[in-house]
């Protein structure tokens, strides 16, 4: 996991650096974590298993869930309302055992070590001047999922590319001090996971992930 950390982080310093020294202040670094959950889904495996399951975040449970963010707002572009951000995201679903299909000896299946998924967004923010800064983003990336399924017929134990995500975001941020904020935020991603497995054969999923976030943010 923590290879996918560092290449966040590279994107998002390269990208803050790259818009040049006239454009600083315009930029937001961001930490968050919090609380989030997964809703049932649909697990399909080519060698013909097909069931539901139910999924549990356990945010809090190491390895926790957490988030990262750089933003650079559009201020000197004259879009003061309007902002880009790269977002890495260390999300996680574990997959309940009273839901795996008899026969197939199942005894582990979760993405624990993160679904990581990471984004580019576009944000909208209604109040730029303002302490109390309400916002909206959508954007779209992928996840690198840890895979972890055990097996009868064998293991899986690795990160792999997991395939496309779109992601939504909604929240508001506080102004401390001309450099510190606290925000609050909703974000829900829509991951279509499609990984391999052990016997060449192919897992697929369509994970719908819900966070309620609390962060800090510094602007430089």
């Amino acid at each position: 996991m923590r290879f996918v950390f560092w290449m966040a982080a590279g994107v998002g310093v390269a990208t803050l650096l790259g818009a040049g020294g006239t454009l600083a202040q315009q930029f937001q670094v961001s930490a968050y974590g919090g609380y989030q959950t997964a809703p049932h889904s649909g697990v399909n495996i080519t060698d013909g298993t097909q069931f539901t399951t139910g999924w549990d975040g356990k945010s809090f449970t190491n390895p926790v869930y957490y988030g990262v963010r750089g933003t650079w707002w559009l201020d000197s572009l004259g879009l003061p309302n309007a902002g880009l951000s790269i977002d890495f995201s260390h999300t996680k679903v574990y997959s309940n055992p009273d839901n795996w299909p008899a026969g197939e000896g199942f005894t582990h299946f979760e993405f624990t070590d993160g679904l990581n998924l990471l984004t580019a967004n576009a944000f909208y923010r209604f109040s730029p001047d303002d302490q109390f800064r309400p916002y909206v983003g959508l954007g779209a990336g992928i996840s690198i999922p840890h895979v972890e399924l055990t097996r009868t017929s064998g293991t899986t134990f690795e990160y792999q590319y997991g395939g496309p995500t779109v992601q939504l975001t909604a929240g508001f941020d506080y102004m401390l001090t001309d450099n510190w904020s606290v925000f609050t935020e909703y974000k829900g991603n829509f991951s279509m996971v499609d990984v391999a497995v052990d016997s060449g054969d192919r897992l697929s999923s369509d994970i719908i992930t819900n966070a309620l976030n609390i962060g800090i943010s510094f602007h430089f």
